[in-house]
């Protein structure tokens, strides 16, 4: 297992990364991502020049994460608008691209709701393609003033619920500033613990079968010389029942009315270890991620990604968009393989959803709806 300890002092802080901006390049608009499928090896910017090829770098994961991909698509509405493609189909193709995340739908529908009212109030095709430009932005800053009030929240929820120590979290998959307009969800919270000392040791699960935790995850907790340590998934059990963690904090990709909480699989087994060793176990997600039109986990489409993510070893470079190349086996070939991309928590398992709108603590679908009547960020169908 691999342990790294900080290496900076809190308080000197590496520079903000740019995970996904829009660019107006000679050859034409673009939106710009940091390919996540190329970290920690290598930083490398991939250009998506229209919907197609955004809607590839999504399903490849080069760009991931609820509240990120919720930005990725109202950037590609935007651009549909730019190019003159049809804004309505672009919109309907970057919210089919990963089915479980409901904040890629939103942010889509979200711009293109905006350049059709421009459209229906006589604008032309240049000033339409602008408000679908300025929705997207605004949606993009309002996800970055939510990841700081997250954090603020979940910061205060720690204080009360793990008094005078300082915290032993453990997370999965990746929650920062990768899936962010700003520093993320349950990261970010990490990252202010850390920043107030607060922070005894970030446990990281690796996350299979891409590895999100640990090419991810360890890569921003180093960045930013957090007290790390990366374990393989099926290690979490043994720190729990060594009373070495003292707080679960995960993010969301779907959050059905009822409270149950869609995110990377093998999430569901950390909130069962969790409430057998008397542990929190807490969601940090922005109110985005809410779906009251889905009823309860059950309703909520789980994406089921290919068997050979499974059946095969991959590296971070063969998995990007388009590249090739050889993948030693990990299975008998012809083996089958079951590769849910996300599982689902029940309500009950949760100790609090953390929001930029405050703590949902105990999780009900009465106390999600009223904070949703609070918030003007609720997903819209």
């Amino acid at each position: 297992m691999a342990d790294q300890d900080a290496q900076s002092q809190v308080g000197s802080e590496p520079p903000a990364l740019s995970v996904l901006r829009w660019d107006e390049l000679p050859e034409g608009p673009a939106v710009v991502l940091l390919d996540q499928t190329r970290l920690p090896s290598e930083e490398v910017e991939l250009v998506c020049a229209d919907v197609p090829a955004l809607v590839r770098a999504i399903q490849s994961l080069a760009v991931r994460g609820a509240p990120l991909l919720g930005i990725a698509g109202g950037y590609g509405v935007a651009l549909a608008a730019a190019r003159g493609d049809d804004v309505a189909r672009a919109a309907e193709l970057l919210g089919q691209a990963r089915p479980t995340a409901v904040n890629l739908g939103y942010g889509a529908r979200r711009v293109a709701r905006a350049h059709g009212a421009a459209v229906g109030q006589g604008a032309g095709p240049g000033a339409a393609s602008a408000v679908a430009l300025a929705e997207a932005r605004a949606l993009h800053r309002e996800d970055a003033e939510a990841s700081g009030r997250m954090a603020q929240y979940g910061l205060r929820l720690l204080a009360e619920l793990l008094p005078g120590s300082a915290h032993r979290l453990l997370t999965h998959c990746n929650t920062g500033a990768l899936v962010s307009g700003a520093e993320g969800t349950a990261f970010a919270v990490a990252l202010g613990a850390h920043r107030e000392g607060r922070l005894g040791r970030l446990w990281v699960d690796e996350t299979r079968p891409l590895l999100q935790g640990a090419r991810l995850t360890a890569y921003e907790a180093a960045r930013h010389g957090l007290p790390y340590s990366l374990l393989t998934d099926n290690a979490a059990g043994s720190l729990f029942a060594a009373g070495e963690v003292d707080a679960v904090l995960i993010g969301a990709d779907r959050i059905a009315a009822d409270g149950s909480v869609a995110n990377k699989v093998g999430s569901y087994p950390l909130a069962v270890l969790a409430k057998y060793h008397h542990v929190p176990f807490v969601v940090v997600a922005p109110t985005t991620t809410i779906d009251l039109d889905t009823v309860d986990g059950a309703s909520i489409v789980v994406e089921q990604r290919s068997a050979l993510e499974v059946t095969e070893i991959t590296s971070p470079q063969i998995i990007s968009a388009g590249s090739g190349g050889f993948r030693p086996a990990a299975a008998p070939v012809g083996a089958k393989a079951y590769n849910p991309a996300f599982d689902i928590t029940p309500p009950e398992l949760v100790t609090a959803i953390v929001t930029e709108e405050g703590v949902i603590s105990p999780v009900t679908g009465v106390g999600l709806a009223e904070l949703c009547a609070r918030s003007s960020q609720v997903t819209i169908s």
